[in-house]
């Protein structure tokens, strides 16, 4: 579309300086922009975000089905955005309420690994880093899901389809969990 500016990359996004207003931000090499008018000068780091790898007493893992863009239909894993003043713990135990109505028991949470990603959101591609726990919850039985999701699938680990899984984070962090309980 002719005159429309590429927002992919986030630091594209910003053409007029948070503080004044003034047109002309420059993107710096230091991932940052800065106002040459009033000297504005704003970084913008990646942003945290959590997933859980919810076990069940089978040992099969849970999956949830993505109800809106960015990867709708495909299989992701119950988390999200870590959210201000917000511990990694606090907001994957959060998330998992907020998107299956479910208890996570966090004394089960087994820290992962993070998993760099890109998070495709309104023309602008976030970047963020996943941090992704194996945690277990109190009881599978949930009656209600978040309009996030449309619903949810347990898989062996033999069984995962990574084909189906929307986000290459996800995708690395299935692959690590794979892995980790090849040597359990």
């Amino acid at each position: 579309m002719p005159g429309r500016t590429d927002f992919s990359d986030p630091w594209k996004a910003i053409r007029f300086c948070p503080g004044c207003g003034a047109k002309g931000i420059t993107v710096r090499a230091d991932r940052s922009v800065k106002c040459g008018r009033c000297g504005y000068h704003l970084h913008l780091n990646v942003a945290a975000a959590v997933a859980g790898l919810i076990e069940d007493e089978s040992g099969r893992i849970l999956l949830t089905i993505r109800a809106a863009e960015p990867m709708k239909g495909m299989l992701d894993l119950p988390g999200g955005f870590v959210d201000p003043g917000e511990a990694a713990e606090e907001a994957l135990a959060r998330e998992i309420r907020e998107e299956l109505n479910l208890e996570a028991q966090r004394s089960s949470f087994q820290y992962l690994g993070s998993f760099p990603n890109i998070y495709p959101y309104g023309n602008i591609a976030y970047r963020t880093l996943d941090l992704a726990y194996r945690c277990s919850v109190e009881t599978f039985a949930t009656e209600k899901f978040s309009q996030e999701i449309t619903g949810v699938k347990l898989f062996s680990p033999s069984e995962i389809p990574l084909d189906l899984v929307g986000f290459d984070s996800i995708r690395s962090i299935l692959t690590a969990y794979l892995r980790s309980t090849e040597v359990s």
